[in-house]
C-alpha cells in the first residue's frame, strides 16, 4: 500500500466563522484504493501558497511511501532544506497529510486510530469550549461585557460543560508582548468575578489570552485574576520567550497553559525544561501530527504536566485531538467549539459524540469521520486573507480596547484595524 494522490479542501464555515476564515483538510488515495482525510492547522502564509506547500511536502516526502512510514517522512519533512528546526508551515503541512496516514492505517485495519497508539486509556473525554455570542447577544459588544459572557457560562455549564473558556484580557497586536491598559486588568477582573459568580463550583474558569503581554504585564494581570482560581492562564506572552514565561509561571498562582503555537516536541520538551507550563495544548494540525503529539504526551508525563489539545480550526483536527486524548493517561481535557457546531459535526457525517461535558471517542475504523466532500466543495474559500490575523494599532491606554473573538466579522476588517 503506497500513498499515490493528494486532493485540498479550503472551506469556508458559514456565518459566524467560529473555528477562523477557513479549513485546509488534505484527502490522499492510496495505491488500493484507501482514502484518508486530515487537517492543516497552518496559516502563515494565504490559502493559495499553503495548498502549494502542502503539494510540495507531500510529493517531496511522502508520495510513494507506504502510510506506515510516519516516522521516516517526518524526518524527511523536519530535515527539509538543511533545516531540521520546527517550520509552522512546512510541519503544518506535513501534520495533516500526516493525520491522513493515521486515518488510512485505521481504515485498512478496520480498526480506530486509539487502537494503533496503544489503545483506550480515556473511552470519555472531558471537554470545554470558548464562551460564545448567543442569538439574542450583541455579536461586537459581547466580547467586553461581563454580565453576557456570565450568562453564556451559564447556558455552557446547563449543557453540561465542566470547564469554559474567555478571553477579556486586550488585543492581540504586531508588536509583541505590551503592558495591559489597567481598565483591561480591571474588566478581565470584572470577567472572572462574575463567570465565577454564575458557575460556582460547577466549572473551571480557563483564563485566555494570545501572547499579547510583556513580562510584567502579564505578572499584573495573572495576578489580578489569582482570587477566582482559574484552571489554566493561558499563553501570556509570545510564545518564543519560553525562559520569561517561566519567571511569569513563577510569578502568578494559577497554572500556565501554551502550545497553540508551538511546533514539534522540541518546542514543547523546552517549555517543560524551563518549567514554563504543566499544562500543554499541542494544535495536531501543526505540532507535526498524532505521532508527534503521542510524543508530546510522553515527554510530558514525565514531568507530571498533561494535555488539553488546543482547537481553533475544523472538526478532522478535533477527531485527531480525540484519537491522541483516548490514548494518553495525562489528558486534562480537549477543546471543543461549543458542542462541535453543526457545521463541523455534518462535515464529518456527525459521527462524532458529544454529551454532557464529554466526547466519546470515536470507535469506527481510522479516526471514524465520514467527511462530507460535497459539502466542503459547497464551501469554498476563495479569498486571500490568513486563517486568523493579529491588528497593527497598538494597545489603546486612553479608550476601552474593543476587539472581537476569533471569528471574522461580515464585510471583513481593513487589515491592521483594531475591532
Amino acid at each position: 500500500m503506497k500513498l499515490k494522490d493528494l486532493e485540498i479542501f479550503v472551506v469556508a464555515p458559514p456565518a459566524p466563522g467560529w473555528g477562523g476564515r477557513y479549513w485546509i483538510f488534505p484527502k490522499i488515495t492510496t495505491d488500493d484504493g484507501i482514502t484518508g482525510y486530515g487537517e492543516c492547522y497552518a496559516s502563515t502564509v494565504g490559502p493559495k501558497a499553503m495548498v502549494a506547500v502542502i503539494e510540495d511536502v507531500f510529493a517531496r516526502h511522502m508520495q510513494g511511501s507506504s502510510p506506515e512510514d510516519v516516522e521516516l517522512m517526518f524526518r524527511r519533512a523536519y530535515s527539509s532544506g538543511f533545516t531540521q528546526r520546527p517550520d509552522p508551515t512546512v510541519i503544518g503541512a506535513f501534520s495533516g497529510l500526516e493525520i491522513a496516514c493515521w486515518d488510512i492505517l485505521g481504515k485498512a485495519r478496520n480498526r480506530p486510530v486509539w487502537a494503533l497508539l496503544g489503545g483506550c486509556v480515556n473511552p470519555r473525554l472531558r471537554s470545554y469550549t470558548y464562551l460564545y455570542p448567543g442569538p439574542d447577544d450583541d455579536p461586537t459588544s459581547f466580547w467586553v461585557d461581563a454580565d453576557a459572557t456570565a450568562e453564556a457560562a451559564a447556558r455552557a455549564v446547563a449543557q453540561g460543560f465542566t470547564a469554559v473558556k474567555f478571553d477579556p484580557a486586550g488585543p492581540y497586536t504586531i508588536r509583541g508582548g505590551h503592558e495591559p491598559a489597567f481598565s483591561d486588568i480591571t474588566r478581565s477582573a470584572e470577567f472572572c468575578a462574575k463567570i465565577r459568580q454564575a458557575v460556582g463550583d460547577r466549572a473551571d474558569l480557563l483564563f485566555g489570552t494570545h501572547g499579547q503581554f510583556s513580562v510584567a504585564g502579564a505578572i499584573r494581570m495573572g495576578q489580578a485574576i489569582e482570587a477566582y482560581k482559574p484552571l489554566w492562564y493561558e499563553e501570556p506572552i509570545p510564545p518564543d520567550a519560553t525562559l520569561d514565561l517561566a519567571e511569569v509561571a513563577r510569578a502568578v498562582r494559577v497554572p500556565i497553559a501554551t502550545g497553540e503555537r508551538l511546533t514539534t516536541k522540541g518546542e514543547f520538551a523546552a517549555v517543560l525544561r524551563a518549567g514554563a507550563a504543566r499544562i500543554l495544548q499541542p494544535a495536531l494540525g501543526r505540532a507535526g501530527g498524532i505521532w508527534e503529539g503521542k510524543k508530546i504526551a510522553a515527554i510530558a508525563e514525565v514531568f507530571t504536566a498533561q494535555l488539553a489539545p488546543h482547537l481553533y480550526a475544523g472538526p478532522v483536527e478535533w477527531a485527531a485531538n480525540l484519537h491522541l486524548g483516548a490514548s494518553i493517561p495525562n489528558l486534562l481535557m480537549v477543546e471543543t467549539i461549543e458542542t462541535g457546531g453543526a457545521f463541523h459535526m455534518a462535515l464529518t457525517g456527525n459521527r462524532l459524540q458529544w454529551e454532557d461535558g464529554y466526547v466519546t471517542a470515536p470507535t469506527g475504523p481510522g479516526l471514524g469521520i465520514e467527511f462530507n466532500e460535497d459539502l466542503a466543495r459547497a464551501h469554498p474559500y476563495d479569498g486571500a486573507r490568513l486563517h486568523l490575523e493579529m491588528q497593527e494599532a497598538p494597545c489603546d491606554y486612553r479608550r476601552p480596547n474593543h476587539f472581537e473573538g476569533g471569528a471574522p466579522r461580515t464585510g471583513e476588517p481593513i487589515t491592521g484595524e483594531p475591532a
